[in-house]
């Protein structure tokens, strides 16, 4: 006879901060999509977006760099806090403590959870994506493949995406999902993968060159069938300053 799985009791002390939350929702682009990492619930097909609860002696930042340290092994992340979740019925509790019942006591359930939404922007190849205790696998999607989404996540990446597109132009998004050394397409595939539509190639090499913030390196990409590329950087002091008196425009 298969032995009983024993539930897994969520974190219940005093030092935790009842009913507030955090998710994190982490942007990689690898092969010109934009991708985002989940954590597949052990037992089931559902996945969720990595997050836990906030400490009393830990400030909200504090506890979001922990628990994607915990995820993806980096520290010193691009972290923007987008969006606070507090909606009185967020998602079905009932639904979801059965289904996690072998996970979750159900008297552990909050009956209401306030949830601060954090986005992340990491290099793809830096991150070796980790399960925690409730899960199975920790794994990147593209966003157009989602697979199941338990609770409210779906709408919690919605709206990430949603405010990372509002804030593209003003923040340094290209440094921070893209390696040190890219060409202009794939500048312009991480610009198009973000937006969700095409741009003028002409018009968008034109104008980033204009703007100073990347140089052109004495290298080409390697592996290309066809003509390859030449390489770029980005000159962050440059990048910092046109970002600081207008921003970048390209949509």
């Amino acid at each position: 006879m298969k032995e009983e799985q024993e539930p897994i009791k969520k974190v219940n002390e005093p030092n935790l901060i009842p009913q507030l939350t955090i998710d994190c929702v982490v942007f990689g682009f690898h092969d010109g999509n934009l991708k985002i990492l989940l954590l597949k619930w052990k037992g089931t097909k559902g996945w969720s977006l990595p997050g836990s609860i906030v400490m009393q002696d830990e400030s909200i930042d504090d506890a979001a760099n922990r628990i994607l340290k915990e995820r993806t092994g980096l520290s010193d992340l691009f972290l923007r806090q987008f969006h606070t979740f507090g909606e009185v019925k967020r998602y079905n509790i009932a639904k979801h403590s059965k289904m996690l019942a072998h996970l979750i006591e159900k008297n552990l359930w909050f009956e209401r959870a306030i949830s601060i939404g954090y986005y992340a922007l990491v290099d793809y190849t830096e991150v070796f994506p980790r399960p925690d205790e409730f899960s199975d696998a920790c794994e990147w999607w593209e966003l157009e493949e989602l697979p199941t989404i338990l609770f409210d996540h779906k709408k919690i990446i919605q709206k990430a995406l949603q405010s990372l597109r509002l804030e593209l132009n003003f923040q340094p998004v290209g440094y921070n999902l893209l390696p040190k050394k890219f060409s202009m397409p794939e500048l312009q595939r991480l610009y198009e993968a973000i937006l969700g539509k095409k741009i003028d190639p002409r018009n968008f090499q034109k104008k980033i060159l204009k703007t100073g913030v990347v140089n052109r390196l004495n290298e080409v990409k390697k592996g290309v069938a066809h003509r390859a590329p030449f390489l770029y950087s980005f000159d962050c002091k440059k990048y910092q300053q046109v970002l600081e008196e207008g921003g970048l425009f390209f949509s």
